[in-house]
């Protein structure tokens, strides 16, 4: 190679804008807060018992050709309602449904500013995801069902993992980079705690909705308009696990409902958490 080419190589790499991948990236949650806007209550039904919604950590490793995520919870993961009996057969747990919203790009007007149905939580333009991965008791086949004809707008940038992996307090999904992208430090990511629900509303996606007044199996304290956030726990502030992200989380997750009148209601605004 000629010294000119070398130089010219040289300026390229020197003023290139710096792309950083990552081996391992670890979000902490503090414990105690899978209250979604700080009123959210558990369902009465013995088998909700507390914790069993709080998200504790989430680690995200390159694995070369996959990333895999590791989603924590406080309480051990259980089955009550037995969901490899289910029709199609589920994946080893029944409660909880995790969805892991990324931005890939940092840019407004690239990706969904709105979650998958039934969440009612909406992102800043320039937070927008690209990829959601679903942590689902459903089989694939039911997930894949669903999202045709409940998120058609979204089908494609909704990732499903072959096989959710169960171990104490730990669901564990790979997902291959042709599906996802390659990550990056500049990457950002939200988590939101959803509790499965196999018999949904018409336009919701598998989730379950929060009622003003909790029952046997829904979470209550908070509005029986549809402008409530479904949404137990997510990530806040720096995701360092600092128990002031409580108070991060609960800020966040902040709505307003008008009655019947949804043109009137204000969602809650999420952030993506970005660990460069």
């Amino acid at each position: 190679m000629r010294i000119h080419q070398l130089l010219t190589l040289a300026a390229l790499l020197l003023f290139a804008p710096t792309v950083w991948a990552f081996d391992t990236i670890t979000f902490k949650d503090p414990t105690g807060d899978d209250k979604g806007p700080g009123t959210y209550t558990y369902p009465s039904h013995a088998v909700y018992e507390a914790g069993t919604f709080d998200i504790k950590e989430v680690e995200i490793e390159d694995k070369g050709d996959s990333v895999q995520f590791k989603v924590t919870v406080k309480q051990r993961i259980k089955d009550p309602w037995d969901s490899k009996s289910w029709t199609p057969p589920g994946q080893g747990f029944s409660l909880q449904f995790v969805q892991i919203y990324i931005d890939r790009d940092h840019k407004v007007g690239s990706g969904h500013t709105k979650t998958l149905p039934g969440i009612n939580i909406l992102f800043a333009p320039d937070e927008a995801w690209d990829k959601v991965v679903l942590i689902s008791p459903q089989a694939v086949s039911r997930l894949k069902m669903e999202t045709k004809m409940k998120a058609k707008e979204f089908a494609k940038d909704v990732v499903i993992p072959k096989k959710v992996r169960v171990s104490g307090k730990t669901f564990t999904v790979t997902v291959p980079k042709k599906d996802l992208g390659e990550p990056t430090r500049d990457w950002g990511f939200q988590v939101v705690m959803q509790s499965n629900e196999g018999y949904p509303d018409a336009a919701d996606l598998l989730t379950r909705d929060v009622n003003e007044i909790e029952g046997e199996h829904r979470f209550g304290g908070g509005s029986d308009w549809d402008c409530d956030p479904h949404a137990i726990d997510i990530l806040a502030g720096k995701a360092t696990g600092d128990s002031s992200e409580k108070a991060a989380q609960y800020d966040a997750l902040k709505y307003t409902c008008a009655g019947s009148d949804m043109s009137k209601a204000k969602l809650a605004v999420v952030p993506m958490i970005y660990k460069k």
